[in-house]
C-alpha cells in the first residue's frame, strides 16, 4: 500500500459485492478494501482477510479511513445508502441499477455535483468483449449508418426463485435486473432515443414480477434498437445484431467475463490473459458492389478498466469512467418503459423527469 492509495467500503457481500466487485477492487492498483458492511462476516473473512467489519452500512460510511464507499447491496437500498454517503463527503460507486426511479438517480448526481464528488454507476458491461467489439465496428464504420440494432441477454430459469431479485417489492424483476445493461448499451452506440415502448410480462407460473421484456427505442432519424431478455429461453437469441446500410454483425455468445469470475478467476497477470472471447462474429459488408462473409474476432473483455478509471478518476488523472448524469439517463428509460408497460403505449423520454 503507498500514499496514494484509495481505501474502499464494500457495503453489500452477496453475489454482485463477492463475485464482481471484491475481485475486481483487489486485483486494481492503487485500491484496498478496508472495510465491508455485510452480515456474513465468516464468508468476508474468508475471502478478504483481515479487514474491517461493520453489521451496520451506517459504520462503515462514517469510517474516517474509508474513501471510496461501493454498494453492492439490494436495489431498494441504493438511493438511501448512497446519499447518506455523499452527505458523509465520500464518494460513492452504485451497482446498477442506480435507484428505484429517475427522481431519486437525479437527487444523488445534483446532491454529488453540489458537494464536488465521484458519483459512479457500475455499468461494467460496457467493457464486455462483444460491447467492445461492436464499439469499435461502430467507430470505423465498417457497417455503415445503423438502421436497426438488436441486443439481448436470455437466461433459462423456467421455476421462479425465492430470492429479492424476484420479488417486485425489493425492486426486482428482470427489467431492473438486465434492463439497464441493455438500455445502458444502446445509449453507449446512439445516444439517448426519442422514444420508448415496452412490454413487461409474467410468463412463468408463480412469478412475482415480470420475467420477460421486449423493448423499442425509436430515434429521431428513424433507427429502431430492440432490446430484450427472457427467464424462459433455452436457445438463446444472438447478444448483439447490428444492421447498417454497408452490412450487419451479429455475435451470439456472452462476454466469458462474469463466468470466469464466478468459477474463481482473477484479471491477474498478462492482460491478454483476461476477457478473451472465442466465438467469432459474423461479418457481412458489401465489397465492390458484392456481400462478403467472414468470421469477426471479437475483442477481450476489459471489467478490470472500469475501477482502473475509478482509481484514475479520484486521483485526478482520467474522467469518471461512468458519470452518474449517464446513469440517469438509463434511469429516465426504466421508468418510461415501465410506464409504456402499464399505458401500452410509446412514451417519449422528454415527458419522464429525473
Amino acid at each position: 500500500m503507498t500514499a496514494d492509495t484509495i481505501n474502499v467500503g464494500l457495503i453489500g457481500y452477496g453475489f454482485a459485492g463477492q463475485v464482481f466487485h471484491a475481485p475486481l477492487l483487489r486485483t486494481t492498483p492503487g485500491l484496498a478494501i478496508a472495510a465491508v458492511a455485510s452480515r456474513n462476516p465468516d464468508k468476508v473473512r474468508a475471502d478478504l482477510g483481515d479487514v474491517a467489519i461493520h453489521a451496520d452500512p451506517a459504520a462503515l460510511i462514517e469510517d474516517p479511513a474509508v474513501r471510496l464507499v461501493v454498494l453492492a447491496s439490494p436495489n431498494a437500498t441504493h438511493f438511501p445508502l448512497a446519499r447518506a454517503a455523499l452527505d458523509a463527503g465520500k464518494h460513492v460507486v452504485v451497482d446498477k441499477p442506480f435507484t428505484d426511479d429517475a427522481a431519486q438517480a437525479g437527487e444523488l448526481v445534483r446532491l454529488a455535483e453540489d458537494k464536488g464528488l465521484l458519483l459512479s454507476v457500475y455499468h461494467n458491461r460496457r467493457w464486455d468483449s462483444t460491447t467492445r467489439t461492436a464499439l469499435r465496428l461502430l467507430a470505423d464504420g465498417t457497417l455503415g449508418p445503423i438502421r436497426h440494432a438488436a441486443m439481448h441477454f436470455d437466461r433459462f430459469r423456467p421455476q421462479p426463485q425465492a430470492r429479492w431479485k424476484e420479488e417486485a417489492e425489493a425492486g426486482g424483476g428482470i427489467w431492473m435486473d438486465l434492463g439497464p445493461h441493455l438500455l445502458d448499451e444502446a445509449v453507449l452506440y446512439f445516444g439517448a432515443p426519442l422514444a420508448i415502448e415496452a412490454d413487461l410480462p409474467l410468463l412463468r407460473p408463480g412469478s412475482r414480477c415480470e420475467d420477460q421484456f421486449q423493448a423499442r427505442l425509436r430515434y429521431p432519424d428513424g433507427l429502431r434498437v430492440d432490446l430484450g431478455a427472457s427467464m424462459v429461453a433455452a436457445v438463446a437469441r444472438p447478444r448483439v445484431a447490428l444492421h447498417g446500410l454497408q452490412g450487419s454483425w451479429v455475435k451470439h455468445s456472452l462476454d466469458p467475463q462474469e463466468a470466469d469470475l464466478i468459477a474463481g478467476r482473477r484479471p491477474t497477470g498478462a492482460a491478454a490473459a483476461w476477457g478473451v472471447d472465442t466465438e467469432t462474429g459474423t461479418l457481412a459488408v458489401l465489397r465492390d458492389g458484392t456481400l462478403a462473409t467472414s468470421s469477426l474476432p471479437t475483442e477481450n473483455g476489459a471489467y478490470p478498466s472500469y475501477y482502473a478509471g475509478i482509481r484514475d478518476a479520484l486521483l485526478g488523472k482520467a474522467p469518471n469512467p461512468v458519470p452518474a448524469h449517464q446513469a440517469l439517463t438509463v434511469m429516465r428509460l426504466l421508468d418510461a418503459g415501465r410506464i409504456s408497460a402499464a399505458q401500452r403505449r410509446e412514451v417519449l423520454l422528454a415527458d419522464v423527469a429525473g
